[in-house]
């Protein structure tokens, strides 16, 4: 119960996190059943049930929620991706190839492939599963022919595949393969996106009519608890909600292929921020210079990457 103010003697009957809500959102109450976020990262989520499942693949076991005092605690794996509309907003602020970031799908449906180049973005290192601070972005398998076009193609490939490794840790974790992944957040209005995320996992995406799953899985969180019971979670009364579902249009072989040269430019991004002292480390300022301990221009990793998770 809260102690002080205005809520004094109120029970608390839920508690649901950002990604959490939005888990509850998308109305994943089974256990199995997956959600991922795409903002300016990538947030997925799969329901473990009452027993928290520990991570052999680079994942965060984590509370996924618990609606009310006499309710047992679901938890979840999660797996994080950091960079995903942040990409976009990169090619357009630093590269100037986007006026605007609802320009990317017209940009990439033009080629409608990327011409074999793959971008890694990988600006303040990996994040799940790899946890690998020393990766760098990187932008490989250019060719003469390769345009703007082209990396925009990449950029938004780079979202799917990241989202990729990571259903492939829970699938592994748990033994189970998911046969649907539902999805929610600012990128899924790009339909090319969509499209080519279904491609690439193998497996249908189901983005719901109503985007806001975060808004929404709190809403339904407070209109389910003790005193209130407006409406209940259990599945059996759950409403039917409007989705739209896309299919994997693409061989499974190609699929396969694309991704296994993803790993490869993964592989080739890694390990390049060292603590190799560089010429000249005594000097302050300039290109390649260090100052204070940190390479100039090299954003040092978040703190909470892990290399050992």
């Amino acid at each position: 119960c809260q102690k002080s103010g205005s809520l004094a003697g109120v029970p608390i009957s839920g508690c649901l996190g950002d990604q959490s809500a939005a888990l509850v959102g998308q109305m994943c109450f089974r256990e199995g059943q997956s959600k991922n976020t795409y903002g300016t990262g990538c947030f997925m989520l799969r329901n473990t049930g009452t027993k928290p499942l520990m991570s052999d693949h680079g994942l965060l076991t984590t509370v996924a929620y618990k609606l009310g005092k006499d309710e047992p605690a679901c938890y979840a794996l999660e797996g994080s991706v950091a960079i995903a509309g942040a990409v976009v907003c990169w090619l357009k602020d630093n590269l100037g190839i986007l006026q605007s970031s609802s320009e990317i799908e017209k940009l990439a449906a033009a080629a409608g492939t990327s011409h074999g180049c793959y971008f890694v973005p990988a600006f303040s290192g990996l994040y799940a599963p790899y946890w690998e601070p020393s990766a760098r972005g990187i932008i490989c398998g250019l060719t003469q022919f390769t345009n703007r076009n082209h990396l925009a193609f990449a950029a938004l490939e780079a979202v799917c595949f990241q989202t990729r490794e990571i259903l492939d840790a829970m699938n592994q974790d748990s033994g189970v393969p998911l046969n649907e992944l539902q999805v929610d957040g600012g990128m899924t209005s790009n339909r090319l996106l969509m499209q080519l995320q279904a491609d690439i996992l193998c497996i249908p995406v189901v983005r719901p009519t109503m985007s806001e799953t975060t808004a929404l899985g709190a809403a339904m969180a407070a209109g389910a608890a003790e005193g209130v019971r407006v409406w209940s979670l259990s599945p059996s009364h759950l409403p039917h909600a409007t989705s739209e579902k896309y299919e994997p249009q693409i061989n499974p072989d190609e699929s396969e292929f694309r991704y296994a040269r993803w790993k490869k430019a993964v592989q080739r991004s890694m390990n390049w921020e060292t603590n190799e002292p560089c010429c000249n480390t005594n000097v302050t300022t300039g290109v390649g210079k260090k100052m204070n301990g940190t390479p100039w221009g090299v954003p040092p990793p978040p703190p909470h990457i892990r290399a050992d998770p």
